[in-house]
């Protein structure tokens, strides 16, 4: 009888449930949405039953399709998006809607603990900067603005974390998500109680560490009757879903970095030491003593702008990327002085800019769709650049990028990425980078795989491998260079320019 792994993904939009063979083989994938709330401007929200409501519907309908026996199945991974913050009471309920990462309500609360205690001891201890798209800013927010709810709770868990306790009544932390908390010491990958006190976060609130492959426990009756899982089915710690797609792009070495092509883009460089760098994300990765420096843009989904805004009467999105494709494979290397800034909704990492703005410049009688089209995909390669210069500036190393995501599906993207950062680039042939890594976990902690390399090689299988091309190589170092001159001189004016 075979035997198959889960991977669960928590993303922003919606639960992904995936299930896989020992051979990393897609046997099943659903997908259900659920909403994002927001209340007041600033504030974004998502409810924690929706999750778990989502979760439970594509179980059903993957025992339905696959009719798979539910003792087939041997363990069960979960990812998450990082920053969200759910109070729960001594039942594991939650006592509000999660405050998520897209929330920026706690700016203030930032500012205070930056006012209150010495910024370089938050940085060194945490690793990363205080902000409010982290835990701990919102924290503090229902501490000052919900203090009753605040007083009845009991853990704070992250969605990842809420949805391994739905499965086996387990409170429990991750290390990969432990950055999203400042009182998590990133190299110790275990909590500062000294620091948590002084930010005023009772130590109580903070659950027990895992790292991302333990066993947290098995699955309650209850969830067995929700789910359709047998009861004791493994469920391990699991992870941040970014360092979850890295482990499933199969980037475990030092130096490999998975590069996200899609609506947020971003990158993660595997590490075996912490490297911190204020512009950067840092870390724990899923693998065991590693950690992952990230980077996160939002150009990824200028594509789409130009779909929406130039598709004309064409309603199909894959005829549509397949026509620019071919249009931009007919421009020459650096779009014949078109350039673009892909900072289409702010700019994340490195130059965390809100205020920066969506530019072509060099634009003229004779550029067309593709010149664009071309020009896009340049300006998401120049802005993946500018996060690894940085990395390296930094002692980053970085000799091969995994890439995944919608954009990976362009051969031509996937070149230009490549001549631009002069790295090979290997494309997996899963779609599914981050539910996989979530089922390796599984699979690692419940002994299916020997180890992490021994997972990778058995369920990671390249496509195709791209090379930089030289002939392109000069080109583009003069273009990034001026992509880099264009922002400096005109950030100044973008704040001027937001009606």
């Amino acid at each position: 009888m075979n035997t198959y792994l889960i991977g669960i993904d928590i993303g922003t939009s919606g639960c992904k449930v995936a299930l896989f063979d020992t051979e990393g083989t897609v046997v099943f994938q659903g997908t259900e949405p659920y909403q994002t709330h927001y209340p007041q401007p600033g504030y974004a929200e998502q409810n924690p039953d929706d999750w778990w409501r989502a979760v439970c519907v594509n179980f059903q309908t993957m025992f339905k399709q696959t009719g798979i026996q539910p003792s087939q199945i041997k363990g069960i991974g979960v990812d998450g998006q990082s920053g969200a913050a759910i109070a729960v009471d001594g039942q594991g309920r939650p006592l509000r809607n999660a405050i998520i990462w897209l929330d920026r309500r706690a700016v203030s609360q930032c500012e205070q603990l930056i006012q209150t205690i010495d910024q370089e001891r938050l940085f060194a201890v945490s690793g990363n900067p205080m902000a409010p798209s982290y835990v701990t800013g919102k924290i503090r927010w229902l501490q000052q603005n919900e203090t009753e709810l605040y007083k009845r709770t009991t853990q704070f868990l992250q969605c990842n974390s809420y949805i391994v306790y739905k499965l086996t009544a387990e409170y429990s932390q991750d290390v990969s998500q432990g950055n999203g908390l400042h009182a998590f010491n990133i190299e110790t990958k275990s909590w500062d109680y000294n620091l948590a006190e002084q930010m005023g976060i009772a130590p109580e609130l903070l659950p027990p560490t895992y790292d991302c492959s333990d066993i947290v426990g098995g699955v309650t009756p209850l969830a067995a009757s929700e789910t359709g899982l047998a009861v004791g089915t493994p469920v391990v710690a699991g992870g941040l879903d970014a360092a979850c797609a890295t482990l499933g792009a199969g980037a475990i070495q030092v130096g490999e970095v998975q590069e996200q092509g899609g609506q947020a883009g971003g990158m993660s460089i595997v590490m075996d030491r912490p490297i911190k760098n204020e512009k950067l994300i840092l870390s724990c990765h899923v693998v065991k003593d590693m950690w992952i420096l990230q980077g996160g843009t939002v150009g990824g989904g200028s594509l789409n702008w130009l779909r929406r805004e130039f598709a004309g009467e064409s309603k199909d999105s894959t005829h549509f990327f397949q026509q620019v494709n071919e249009e931009a494979m007919r421009i020459r290397a650096g779009s014949e002085g078109l350039v673009f800034l892909p900072y289409m909704a702010g700019e994340r990492s490195p130059i965390w800019d809100p205020e920066a703005k969506g530019v072509f410049i060099g634009l003229s009688y004779e550029k067309t769709r593709g010149h664009m089209a071309r020009a896009i995909m340049e300006g998401s390669a120049f802005a993946l650049q500018h996060n690894l210069r940085t990395a390296e500036e930094s002692g980053a190393r970085i000799h091969t990028l995994h890439s995944t995501g919608g954009a990976a599906n362009s051969a031509l993207w996937t070149q230009i990425k490549a001549d631009v950062t002069e790295k090979t680039i290997k494309v997996s042939s899963s779609d599914s980078a981050t539910t996989l890594g979530a089922a390796i976990l599984a699979g690692v902690g419940t002994g299916i795989y020997r180890n992490y390399e021994d997972a990778v090689a058995r369920t990671v299988r390249m496509n195709r491998e791209q090379i930089p091309n030289s002939d392109n190589q000069q080109m583009y170092r003069m273009v990034y260079d001026i992509y880099l001159e264009t922002y400096s001189r005109l950030k100044d004016l973008f704040p001027r320019m937001g009606w």
